[in-house]
C-alpha cells in the first residue's frame, strides 16, 4: 500500500507540476490499427520511451477522422519528374543562401524560454514568426500569396500556412512542412526548451527558402503553374496534433495534396568525415521519396542515406493520413541525430548552419521543379 500511494502522490505531483489534468484521457493512435486511451501525463511517457503516436482526439470524437487500416485512406499514385527542369532557376537561389540570415534567425527563435504549444512563450513564438513571414511574403503584389493562422480551437498557439496559387493548375498543391513548437518531455510547462534542431532548424531551413522563393517571384512577377503552401506546424511534440487538423480539414475539403515534403531537424551533423542526410524510406511515398532523392543528388553537396523513423514520426505522417504522398528528409540517418531533443541541451552552438543550408537546397528544388511540373 505505501509504494502504491508513493507512486500516486508523485504521478499526481508530476502531472499538477505540468499543467496537465492527470484525469484526462486522450485517444492515441500507436498503429495502422491500434487506438488506446491514455492521461496527458501517460502521454508524456510514451514520447520518453520514444513511441510515436497520433493525438486523434478531436478527430475521433468529431467523426472526421478514419483509422482503420482496412479503411484509411489511399494515396494516389502521381507522376514525378524523373530529371531535373529547373536548374537554371534552382542553382541561382542556392547561390544566394544567407547562412548569416539564418543563424540571426535561428538565435532569436531558439532563444524564447519554450515553444511549448500551450505555453504563452509557445504563442509568443508563433507571432515572431508570423511577424517574420509577413516581412518576407509582403513584399509581393497583393494576391500572390497569403498568409494564415489556422486556429487549432484547443490551444492557443496557432499554425502558419502560407499559400502561393499556381497560375495553371491551383488546384495541385506542393506542401513544405515545418513544426514551430519545442518541448522538454521532463517537464514541459516547467523546464527551458531552446529546441534549436527540433525544430528551430526545419522552421528557420524553411523561412530562407520562402525567402529566396518569395525573391524569386518578385523578379519574375508570374506564379508558378501549380500551387505552393509554406506550412509551420503547432503541437507537433503533442502527438502532430497541429499537422493533423490541417490535413484532415484539407481532406474534408477535397484539396489536392500533390506532394508534401516534410523538414524536421536538419542541423546537426554527427560526423564530419561522414556528412549526409537522411532520407526517411518507411511511412512515405515511395514515387515521391524517389523524385526526393534525385532533387538531392542534382542540387546537394553532400549524399543521402536510406534511414527509417517509425509510425507517426514527425507531420509527414498527417499527410499521409489523409491520403496525401509524402517525404521526410532528415539531418542524418536516424540512429545518429541529434540526442540532445526535448531537453534544455538542443541548442544553436550544437548544430550546422552549413548543413541546415544544404536542406534549404532540397526545399528551393523541390519547390521549383514540382511547382513547374505539368504531369502529375
Amino acid at each position: 500500500m505505501k509504494f502504491s500511494t508513493v507512486f500516486c502522490w508523485i504521478a499526481t505531483a508530476q502531472s499538477l507540476a505540468n499543467g496537465l489534468p492527470f484525469e484526462e484521457k486522450r485517444i492515441l493512435q500507436v498503429s495502422d490499427s491500434e487506438v488506446i486511451t491514455a492521461s496527458e501525463y501517460e502521454k508524456l511517457s510514451l514520447l520518453k520511451r520514444g513511441i510515436k503516436f497520433f493525438d486523434i482526439t478531436k478527430q475521433q470524437r468529431s467523426n472526421t477522422l478514419i483509422y482503420h487500416r482496412s479503411d484509411k485512406r489511399e494515396v494516389p499514385h502521381y507522376n514525378f519528374p524523373r530529371t531535373m527542369n529547373q536548374s537554371n532557376i534552382v542553382k541561382s537561389l542556392i547561390s544566394q543562401i544567407d547562412q548569416e540570415y539564418m543563424y540571426d534567425k535561428l538565435a532569436k527563435f531558439s532563444s524564447f524560454y519554450t515553444r511549448y504549444y500551450k505555453s504563452k512563450y509557445g504563442l509568443e513564438a508563433a507571432e515572431w514568426l508570423s511577424a517574420q513571414i509577413h516581412q518576407i511574403v509582403d513584399v509581393l503584389p497583393k494576391g500572390m500569396t497569403t498568409v494564415e493562422h489556422f486556429d487549432h480551437k484547443e490551444w492557443d498557439q496557432y499554425s502558419i500556412i502560407v499559400k502561393f496559387a499556381g497560375s495553371v493548375t491551383p488546384e495541385n498543391i506542393v506542401v513544405i512542412g515545418s513544426h514551430l513548437d519545442s518541448i522538454n518531455l521532463l517537464f514541459p510547462t516547467l523546464l527551458p526548451a531552446p529546441g534549436a534542431d527540433d525544430n528551430g532548424s526545419g522552421t528557420i531551413t524553411n523561412l530562407e527558402a520562402l525567402r529566396l522563393f518569395t525573391e524569386y517571384l518578385k523578379k519574375s512577377n508570374q506564379p508558378l503553374k501549380n500551387s505552393i503552401e509554406f506550412h509551420f506546424y503547432s503541437a507537433e511534440e503533442g502527438g502532430l496534433l497541429g499537422s493533423l487538423d490541417v490535413f484532415t480539414v484539407y481532406a474534408g475539403l477535397k484539396k489536392k495534396v500533390v506532394a508534401m515534403l516534410q523538414q524536421d531537424m536538419t542541423g546537426f551533423v554527427p560526423d564530419l568525415k561522414n556528412e549526409h542526410v537522411g532520407v526517411i524510406a518507411d511511412y512515405t511515398d515511395a514515387r515521391l521519396t524517389l523524385f526526393i532523392r534525385t532533387v538531392i543528388d542534382n542540387y546537394l553537396s553532400i549524399p543521402y542515406v536510406e534511414t527509417k523513423c517509425g509510425y507517426a514520426c514527425s507531420d509527414h505522417s498527417s499527410a499521409t493520413k489523409n491520403g496525401y504522398p509524402s517525404s521526410f528528409v532528415i539531418e542524418s540517418e536516424l540512429k545518429s541525430a541529434n540526442k540532445y531533443i526535448h531537453s534544455t541541451m538542443d541548442t544553436i552552438e550544437k548544430l550546422s548552419i552549413n548543413h541546415m543550408a544544404e536542406h534549404t537546397k532540397l526545399v528551393l528544388g523541390t519547390v521549383l521543379e514540382l511547382g513547374e511540373w505539368d504531369s502529375f
